[in-house]
């Protein structure tokens, strides 16, 4: 899908719509907002597309912290509108994905070969606004937040220069935002992060977008029995399509789901992911995973302020915990070649993307969300 720019907007502020949320639990509100021009190391973005993502509900429900209001959205497809000053690795007219975890290729992390949640990231806490510390949104004559510097929610945004992906000029842009997150955070924890083996057995913890798309992973590593775990089995038919083989709803058993997981597979698994951020089912995944060797992978983004107890003792016995962001990808440096791969049947997002619906069906698109309908839902501008 090809946007061709009608006038030159480069160095003036654009007026737009955007879905802003502001206050906590409030319905996400579409309204004209002001966007800046980019300043030094920034770029402006006219959006393509952006999936509705866990992370942006949680944030909106207050369940993050974060500041309102702000524009949610996260993971985002589109075409540099315009740079400020010092941008050299994206001009006007290329095609880039939008990034939670930045690659400032500076930090201690970025510096690191194994580091990817790079030091100037805005997860961790989040100050919804950009590195200078201000705000590129307005509305009504009111400073908007950003959302993990990225805000997808929006015709435009604007995006520091570290925190954007180049990608290949023959994606198809109404696909690849999904790429930004649910697939290198999901597909990457399994292929990259967890480094699934052949003939392992591995249980999936939550089958949504994430969810899925680790299940995805751990099928393409030639993991022999994958289990889902989820609340709702609307999902369990998807989840048999992608590759899980056995589907376990926790509400409908006589014995904790870690207890039953055990027993399926006697020793308990070689690998756990969770991917819904509760610490309840963050236990039952760690307690899923084999006594010596299994490694348990956090990849759900826990509630502000939420604790998680383990059973000292037991963790000299050898199992791994282990935290996951963007399939501990540097972000810069490898989400593009996940473009590429897709492009070249490498791996196939397809089956990830459920519905795609117009940026004025917003509403209904959380409904189907909340509804548990979809893998991934799709807004296309």
């Amino acid at each position: 899908m090809e946007r061709k720019f009608i006038m030159d907007t480069s160095g003036k502020t654009i007026t737009c719509r955007a879905a802003i949320a502001w206050k906590t639990g409030s319905t996400l509100a579409i309204e004209e907002v002001q966007v800046d021009p980019p300043k030094a190391r920034e770029v402006r973005i006219k959006m393509i597309s952006t999936g509705i993502c866990g992370t942006d509900d949680h944030a909106v429900k207050g369940l993050l912290s974060v500041n309102f209001p702000f524009i949610p959205g996260h993971e985002g497809a589109g075409i540099v509108e315009s740079i400020g000053e010092g941008v050299s690795s994206v001009k006007p007219g290329d095609k880039v994905l939008t990034l939670t975890i930045p690659q400032c290729r500076e930090c201690s992390s970025c510096l690191h070969p194994k580091g990817n949640f790079c030091e100037k990231q805005d997860v961790l806490p989040s100050s919804g606004l950009m590195l200078d510390k201000t705000s590129r949104f307005t509305c009504k004559g009111k400073k908007i937040y950003h959302s993990f510097r990225a805000s997808t929610f929006t015709e435009y945004t604007v995006v520091p220069e570290i925190a954007v992906a180049k990608i290949d000029a023959a994606a198809p842009m109404d696909k690849v935002s999904i790429i930004s997150c649910e697939v290198s955070t999901g597909y990457g924890a399994a292929v990259n992060s967890a480094k699934v083996t052949r003939g392992s057995t591995c249980v999936v913890f939550g089958l949504g977008g994430v969810g899925s798309a680790i299940v995805m992973g751990c099928k393409a590593s030639g993991a022999s029995r994958i289990i889902g775990v989820d609340i709702n089995e609307e999902k369990f038919p998807r989840a048999r399509a992608l590759g899980v083989t056995d589907c376990l709803n926790p509400r409908n058993l006589k014995k904790p789901v870690q207890q039953v997981v055990m027993e399926m597979t006697r020793v308990g698994v070689d690998f756990a992911f969770e991917a819904i951020g509760l610490s309840d089912t963050m236990i039952a995944a760690w307690d899923s995973c084999h006594w010596s060797y299994g490694v348990c992978l956090i990849v759900g983004v826990a509630s502000s302020n939420s604790q998680l107890s383990l059973n000292a003792p037991d963790i000299i016995s050898g199992r791994t915990l282990k935290g996951v962001c963007l399939g501990d990808y540097k972000t810069r440096d490898c989400i593009p070649q996940l473009v590429t791969d897709y492009l070249q049947n490498k791996i196939n997002i397809d089956p990830l993307i459920t519905h795609q619906l117009p940026f004025d069906q917003l509403h209904k698109a959380f409904e189907l969300y909340h509804a548990g309908k979809t893998i991934r839902c799709i807004l296309l501008f």
